[in-house]
């Protein structure tokens, strides 16, 4: 998706910090002495700041910026030195965007060879305890060191070990019946308009999902109507967006909850959730749930 964003043109800029008060979203910052763009997710590209620099240093640009890739912005923030890094980051702390906090450590990580400051200076520096729970999974993942292939964590090659339990009489199983309510399920083929989605509970879960958590249809399907992605291989996401809109405008959902797993890609869905509830003229309740590769549970709350 195409839209605007800021530029800077750091030759023009002298530093001077008149623009950064009129960025109300905070994504503009004075670092090393210059003005630094150090979230794009955070840019609404409205120009408000373009009028109060006397260098001419900020124009807008029109290039893809949706959906949001913070390994490719993490690569520009890292070759403008360790205090923009540490402001990008801080930056999207404060908006609870540890999913892209996971990404972007995850990205220093496995180019640490190829910048020139310590990740772990990085991490020690910005808020610690918020940095420590964005950095459960990856610490879970793989020391730098580990070559990932593909370069994306999700792709890691794992097992997963669990102990052996005793098998349970055929009276004390739990009841496994499913607890589907429609079909189809997966986005592309749903029909926001069906008659299961009006005034419903959605959940809008990440493919895998499903095959991690053993509780799946009786904690979470249960009662809801369920669509179903993959932000990372599925393409054409621009119609999940405008599938969103009209589940929430027209179909008047209830509740929405974005069952995620806790690896960085999967964190494009609940930024769908966020962009279409923008461009909604409704808005309702979002409950997001962090699963890791080894089943557990590791937040869930309510944004």
């Amino acid at each position: 998706m195409k839209r605007e964003i800021i530029h800077i043109d750091d030759a023009l800029c002298d530093g001077c910090g008149e623009c950064i008060p009129n960025c109300h979203e905070g994504a503009l910052q004075l670092i090393d002495g210059k003005a630094r763009l150090v979230s794009d997710l955070m840019c609404d590209g409205l120009g408000a700041c373009i009028g109060h620099c006397p260098q001419g240093a900020i124009t807008m640009e029109t290039r893809e910026a949706e959906p949001y890739n913070e390994s490719a912005v993490m690569q520009q923030m890292a070759a403008k030195g360790k205090n923009t890094v540490i402001a990008h980051l801080r930056h999207l702390l404060d908006h609870n965007e540890t999913d892209l906090v996971r990404e972007g450590i995850t990205w220093l990580k496995h180019h640490q060879e190829a910048i020139d400051f310590s990740v772990e200076e990085i991490t020690s520096v910005i808020h610690p305890e918020k940095t420590r729970k964005a950095a459960v999974s990856i610490a879970a993942m793989a020391p730098a060191s580990q070559p990932v292939m593909g370069g994306c964590p999700g792709s890691m090659t794992r097992e997963i070990e669990r102990e052996e339990l005793p098998v349970r009489p055929e009276p004390e199983r739990m009841d496994q019946s499913s607890q589907l309510k429609q079909w189809p399920v997966q986005f592309h083929l749903v029909n926001p308009a069906a008659g299961y989605f009006q005034g419903a509970d959605l959940l809008l879960a990440a493919d895998c999902s499903a095959y991690t958590l053993g509780n799946f249809h009786s904690t979470y399907l249960k009662g809801k109507s369920l669509v179903i992605a993959c932000p990372k291989l599925d393409s054409n996401q621009e119609i999940y967006l405008q599938k969103l809109v009209r589940l929430i405008d027209q179909s008047r959902i209830n509740t929405i909850h974005v069952l995620v797993m806790e690896v960085p890609c999967c964190g494009g869905l609940l930024r769908l959730v966020q962009q279409a509830l923008q461009m909604a003229g409704r808005k309702v309740p979002v409950k997001a749930t962090v699963v890791s590769i080894g089943g557990e549970v590791l937040s869930e709350d309510w944004i």
